[in-house]
């Protein structure tokens, strides 16, 4: 009895402490922060926390040279493993939008003139391997020229070969049929819309005045549907060059491309000019010959008329 009354006095001491605490003017200050204001408060300073250490870390342990030099556009434009690389790009990305369009025209010349009412389904049905992710679709493009992949295994039981090629993964043909594929859609609405807009009755005038079905396309199809492969091409051809997953995953040592060199000089290399200079050459190169496939497609076209 005597240990609890003298225990009793304490527990209450505190108590009251405690309650006097809480409702003091600093506490009671605190509390009108609210959890908004102090996370908006340490957005804003971890942000200069990070600047402030990330400039001790580089005087202290970085030299940078900022001296101006075209030293880095240099190695980019006479280094054979660059030129080479680049080259193999321009080439790849070139042959990926020749075989796009080649593949996307009879489509959209089909469900442009053919597809009736069933318009709609058609580019929808064109659409739907799109819903995947493009990452999924290079590795499907991995499992069917694999070794033991989907075609080794048809041609070896047509008997067309006794044993499983090698020769249909890992190099640049792998690349441009994977990239073909994958771009395929993109070049058939461009196609697509250009070919509606083609005024039929053109094509019936050039029929009622001897002309066949091959000459007519050739005369009246083809040419007012030129702007529409135009488009296919460039919105093939741009993006392919610096393509970099498609390369890295079916390409192997002799699929290599621009973009696997840069990403090289990002990362492992660290040599960040070098990256920069050539990816700004890549640009430059790419811009030069969408613009000059522009000027020689419209000569072309005049030459036509």
């Amino acid at each position: 009895m005597t240990a609890a009354a003298e225990g009793s006095p304490p527990w209450r001491m505190t108590r009251a402490r405690r309650n006097a605490l809480l409702q003091s003017e600093p506490v009671q200050g605190l509390a009108l922060i609210s959890p908004t204001f102090l996370y908006a408060l340490i957005l804003l300073v971890l942000p200069i926390l990070v600047v402030i250490a990330h400039s001790f870390w580089t005087q202290n342990y970085l030299t940078i040279d900022r001296t101006f030099t075209l030293e880095n556009y240099r190695i980019a434009l006479t280094e054979p493993i660059y030129r080479d690389l680049l080259w193999r790009s321009l080439y790849i990305s070139l042959t990926v939008s020749l075989f796009t369009v080649i593949l996307a025209y009879p489509i959209a010349y089909f469900i442009s003139f053919h597809g009736g009412r069933h318009k709609s389904l058609w580019l929808f049905l064109i659409t739907i391997p799109f819903w995947t992710s493009y990452l999924l679709r290079v590795m499907s493009w991995k499992v069917i020229l694999g070794y033991n992949g989907v075609l080794n295994s048809g041609l070896m039981g047509l008997g067309i070969i006794d044993e499983p090629s090698t020769a249909l993964l890992y190099n640049s043909s792998a690349v441009i049929i994977t990239l073909t594929h994958a771009w395929a859609a993109f070049a058939i609405l461009p196609i697509f819309v250009s070919l509606e807009k083609v005024d039929r009755t053109l094509v019936e005038a050039a029929t009622d005045l001897g002309d066949g079905p091959l000459r007519s396309f050739l005369r009246v199809t083809l040419p007012l549907s030129a702007p529409g492969v135009i488009s296919a091409a460039l919105i093939v051809m741009i993006p392919t060059v610096g393509d970099y997953v498609t390369p890295k995953l079916v390409g192997g040592k002799d699929g290599v491309m621009i973009a696997n060199a840069i990403q090289a000089q990002f990362g492992k290399a660290s040599n960040w000019p070098l990256g920069a200079a050539l990816s700004v050459t890549t640009m430059l190169i790419v811009t030069l010959m969408a613009g000059a496939t522009v000027l020689i497609i419209r000569a072309l076209q005049r030459l036509a008329r």
